[in-house]
Formats: structure tokens, C-alpha cells, sequence
């Protein structure tokens, strides 16, 4: 049952107004935010040493799907089931990256077309959008246990150079997470706040 506030000067009903997180979304690494007293905070883990959640998705022998940290540790041991720097991919046709190809570990598919591409994990084919939800999941995961409620709405961080196709990959991938993409934010724009006062 949804309670709401009443202001007893006049009568009226205040509604509360959601929670916007915001996200980085980075190649390395990944964090979510939020502003509370007026403060930017930034959620660290479960074992609440840092913020940072390493932008890395490891697909397990028994169907487990890891992601940060202990995804981190698999680069080295299971690399072609590690997946690292998909920022580097969203909203990129295979034509982009052929040449950079070598530097993953893991198999990206050409597949004879301009479309988006895809990567291989075992016998499943991932997007980059695919993946990035992973890693979004996992920031909304953690915001809701620090929170102890449901966020469903947050602005996410790109690059400035990013293009239109990349812009909407990022907001598809928010989507795919379970985020209202409210909006998408030059990080140098994001690195900016808070704007000084006059």
C-alpha cells in the first residue's frame, strides 16, 4: 500500500518524487550515484570497500553469469568466456572493429552484414547492448540493497564522441536492465556538476 505525505498547513498531498540514480557506465570500470543531503554519493559494494564495479561479464561452466570483481579474476583463466571493454563495441557493425579484433580475448561474429555486432560465448550469440544490461543490473542490484527499494529511473554517462547509433545502444542497454533512461550525459558534462553557484 503506497503512503503519502500531507502537508498540514494546507491540506495538500505531496507526492514523493522517485529516486534518479546516476550511472557511469565506463569500459574499465562501472558505478552508480546518487545525491543525498545535497551530496553526490556513490554506492559501493556488498563488502563496502569501493564504488567501482569492474565492466567485466564471466559466462561460467555451470550457466552462472558473473559480473565485476570475480568476473575480473577469469580474465586470465577463461578468457574467451570474459567479456571486457564492450563499450568499445556498442553500436558498432563487425566493418568497425575487424582490425581491432585480436585485442579481446573472446570471438566476436562476423556475420556478412552491417548490422550490429555480436560475440560468441559458448553456443549463444550476445549483443553489445546484451551485455552492457548485464553490467546495469548489476549497479541497480547494488543501489537497491543500499536503498532497500526499487529504482527504476536513472541518467547514464557516455562518451562525448559518442554517436547517435551509440547513444541508443547505451539506452537500450539501461532498458534492457530495467531502467527509465531519462537521459543520456556527456561525461564531461556529468564530471562538471555541480554547476557553481552565481
Amino acid at each position: 500500500m503506497a503512503t503519502f505525505s500531507i502537508n498540514l498547513k494546507d491540506g495538500s498531498v505531496e507526492t514523493p518524487k522517485p529516486l534518479i540514480v546516476g550511472i557511469d557506465l565506463g569500459t574499465t570500470n562501472s558505478l552508480v550515484a546518487f545525491i543525498k543531503d545535497g551530496q553526490p554519493y556513490c554506492v559501493k559494494g556488498a563488502d563496502g570497500r569501493s564504488t567501482l564495479v569492474p565492466s567485466v561479464v564471466h559466462f561460467a561452466e555451470n550457466g552462472e553469469i558473473i559480473v565485476g570483481d570475480a568476473a575480473k579474476e577469469k580474465l586470465i583463466t577463461d578468457p574467451a568466456h570474459t567479456i571486457f571493454s564492450v563499450k568499445r563495441l556498442m553500436g558498432k557493425s563487425f566493418k568497425d572493429v575487424q582490425e581491432k579484433r585480436d585485442y579481446f580475448g573472446y570471438q566476436i561474429i562476423d556475420d556478412d552484414t552491417d548490422s550490429l555486432v555480436k560475440i560468441r560465448v559458448k553456443d549463444r550469440f550476445y549483443s553489445p547492448v546484451e551485455l552492457s544490461a548485464l553490467i546495469l543490473k548489476e549497479l541497480k542490484t547494488r543501489v537497491e540493497a543500499e536503498l532497500g527499494q526499487s529504482i527504476e529511473k536513472a541518467v547514464i554517462t557516455v562518451p562525448a564522441y559518442f554517436n547517435d547509433n551509440q547513444r541508443q545502444a547505451t539506452r537500450d542497454a539501461g532498458k534492457l536492465a530495467g531502467f527509465d533512461v531519462l537521459r543520456i550525459v556527456n561525461e564531461p558534462t556529468a564530471a562538471a556538476w555541480p554547476p557553481t553557484q552565481a
